[in-house]
């Protein structure tokens, strides 16, 4: 069973790469879809009761944020795993423009400041980086959560 959560700026490509990878086997955790923490919350609940393999597909900056999914879902006896989604501010915000819903600029900022780094000691069973590779896909590393391949 596994209990995915990405991490990163709106842009930078994160509900891309559920579609990419994870659409035709895991549930989508996404807050914008859900529009409230209670749905979100109900929604994540149903999954680990299930054990039914979901992503969380949210910005989730900081461990605080993160911990919500990692700890219950690892106490449930899920695999959790973390994607972390390198992308600058800027690349961020070129990609927020071309999106048909688009945040304010301003929130991607603002979640840029708000990044922390996921780290393997917050519960995670294995964190990989992941960026855009220009092409419509995605390069993806195992990555120790200090930035540097694992």
């Amino acid at each position: 069973m596994h209990a995915i959560v990405f991490c990163g700026i709106q842009g930078a490509g994160k509900s891309s790469f559920y579609r990419a990878r994870f659409v035709d086997t895991h549930v989508r955790i996404n807050l914008d879809m859900l529009r409230t923490r209670n749905r979100e919350r109900l929604l994540f609940e149903a999954c680990v009761a299930a054990r039914q393999p979901f992503v969380v597909d949210n910005t989730n900056p900081s461990a605080a944020d993160r911990r919500r999914y990692v700890v219950p879902a690892a106490a449930a006896g899920f695999d959790v795993v973390g994607y972390y989604f390198c992308a600058s501010v800027q690349e961020g915000l070129v990609m927020n423009a071309g999106r048909e819903r688009q945040v304010p600029p301003k929130a991607v900022v603002d979640t840029a400041k708000q990044l922390e780094l996921p780290r393997l000691d917050e519960g995670f069973t294995a964190l990989f980086s992941v960026r855009m590779d220009g092409n419509g896909g995605f390069s993806v590393e195992a990555w120790d959560g200090m930035g540097l391949a694992g």
